[in-house]
């Protein structure tokens, strides 16, 4: 972070002034209004559906509880492709309209996919699940009384939901606008795929197109401004307020039967985005992948394979070990500066990967030509690269975007462990190190399998970062399902996406577990259904 806002005062010639009047306009106008789009998009259906399958009784609800997670395993760029290839002119609906209808090029109007309006849908149709994830998990945290006591005063279940459980859950709702909106910002195959230019395909541009590393560095800045502005802007809209349960009592929350048109008004609402968001999707990259395997699963396609299983593994070992290590610092000596050291080191996930990769490969290949330099003077064989354009430079930019989901899933296995165990494994003699490997790790195993497997799903899925940093003739199954979509060849991508998001769906399942048994006062999360 500290390199790419150091390059905003590093002079870039005409360069900055020519972006400036020419694409950088369009830049900002494309961002805000994605991130108008993909923010009202993704409150409305992730609030919406959280509170029917928390708190309304109707056919399909126990279903919808998990599966309205699914979007969440399929990468945007994957769904963006697949949407493309339903909805071109030569795709199957329009095929299918022609054919029904007689009608030619010029006889009727269809919605163009490749467009901003195209992009926002896209990116809602699977970063919703951000905000139903965390709003659910509010609604459940929710005690009955205060739905009780609305009651006796008149207020309808709708009424309840807007001046009651929707300002208490306030807070999360936010949060998770706030991640799906970062994850927009961040977001690079979908925009440039349907030609929308953003911040993240500038700086692809500017680097990679025009040379100018200094350039796309201050265009990776003023990402990085409006990313601070987003975060700035959640915490003012908080205020002084402050919400709060105030009763103890966790029994079951009031369900509310639908009846009638709303049973049907309910399933639709919860199996819209599922359908949408997953099912067409990942049905058509079966069906794609059906017909293409045989030619396109071959020894490439197993060794791009390794590569992802590779990187992932590593990223995912590594940021387990650093946030064991922050998380029992924090425990064995909670000072103020290991605390704020921890919480920097978990900002990386509010950073586009597009961003991180521009500020880990100027340092690290200015470390490789300091290198190289002094092998010169002494006389001796130029290393080459040891840092820049290496599986190093890939793995530590991953370990820096996502170390704060291995962080959060640590840090909140460590706290249910009462700190009386640290004290009779130190009357016994054992050292703080000791303590952690004969005593935390083994009660903190699945939660450390679970921070492992959300980072390796992650680190899959990651598009930008890897493109400017893998090394030479190293790619991997994102870059491939990337590489054949630009050439148009969406079929052929169909084996390396849907692998990736056969990948992403036990992180998903794991989640949906989660927020299942999150609700206190409940027996494995399992609510009664008398009424």
């Amino acid at each position: 972070m500290v390199v790419v806002l150091a390059h905003v005062f590093v002079p870039t010639g005409d360069i900055w002034r020519h972006l400036a009047s020419t694409v950088l306009p369009a830049y900002v106008a494309n961002s805000i209004w994605l991130m108008l789009g993909v923010g009202t998009g993704t409150l409305v259906i992730g609030v919406g559906t959280a509170w029917l399958v928390t708190m309304c009784r109707f056919p399909g609800r126990r279903l919808f509880e998990w599966a309205l997670l699914l979007p969440m395993a399929v990468p945007a760029y994957v769904i963006a492709y697949t949407y493309t290839g339903l909805l071109d002119y030569a795709g199957p609906v329009q095929e299918s309209l022609r054919a029904l209808t007689g009608w030619g090029r010029n006889d009727y109007w269809f919605p163009e996919v490749r467009s901003l309006g195209g992009a926002i849908a896209m990116l809602t149709l699977v970063l919703y699940p951000y905000v139903y994830l965390l709003s659910r998990a509010a609604f459940l945290e929710q005690s009955v009384c205060v739905f009780e006591v609305a009651r006796t005063l008149g207020r309808s279940p709708m009424r309840s939901f807007l001046s009651i459980a929707l300002p208490l859950a306030r807070p999360a709702i936010a949060t998770g606008v706030a991640l799906a909106l970062m994850e927009t910002l961040n977001d690079f195959g979908t925009v440039q795929y349907f030609a929308v230019d953003t911040f993240t395909t500038g700086i692809f541009r500017t680097w990679y197109g025009l040379g100018e590393a200094a350039a796309a560095a201050q265009l990776a800045a003023v990402l990085m401004l409006f990313i601070f502005a987003l975060v700035l802007v959640e915490r003012l809209s908080r205020g002084g307020g402050r919400v709060h349960h105030t009763s103890p009592r966790y029994r079951q929350l009031p369900g509310y039967r639908l009846a009638g048109g709303r049973r049907g008004l309910a399933f639709l609402a919860c199996a819209a985005p599922v359908t949408l968001g997953f099912l067409i999707p990942g049905g058509m990259l079966a069906y794609w992948a059906g017909l293409t395997a045989p030619e396109m699963v071959d020894a490439d396609f197993l060794a791009l394979a390794l590569n992802s299983f590779i990187l992932a593994a590593l990223a995912a070992a590594l940021a387990v070990a650093i946030a064991v290590t922050i998380a029992y610092g924090q425990r064995t000596h909670p000072t103020r500066l290991t605390i704020g050291a921890a919480r920097v080191a978990a900002m990386g996930y509010a950073v586009p990967g597009a961003v991180i990769a521009v500020g880990v490969l100027i340092p690290f290949a200015w470390a490789d030509g300091v290198i190289n330099d002094a092998a010169r003077r002494l006389g001796s064989a130029e290393p080459g690269l040891i840092l820049s354009g290496t599986i190093a430079a890939v793995t530590f930019a991953y370990i820096v975007r996502f170390l704060a989901v291995s962080l959060n899933t640590v840090e909140a296995s460590l706290a249910k462990i009462t700190p009386h165990m640290d004290d009779a494994a130190r009357t016994l003699g054992l050292r703080p190190g000791q303590t952690l490997f004969r005593v935390h790790l083994p009660i903190m195993g699945g939660s450390l399998l679970t921070a492992g497997l959300l980072v390796f799903v992650d680190v899959m899925k990651e598009l930008p970062a890897t493109l400017i940093l893998r090394p030479f003739n190293f790619d991997t199954l994102a870059i491939r399902t990337y590489q054949l979509a630009s050439d148009e060849r969406l079929a052929d991508s169909s084996s390396a996406a849907l692998a990736i998001v056969l990948v992403g769906i036990v992180p998903v399942i794991l989640l949906s577990l989660a927020i299942a048994r999150s609700r206190p006062g409940t027996a494995a999360g399992r609510e009664d259904e008398r009424p």
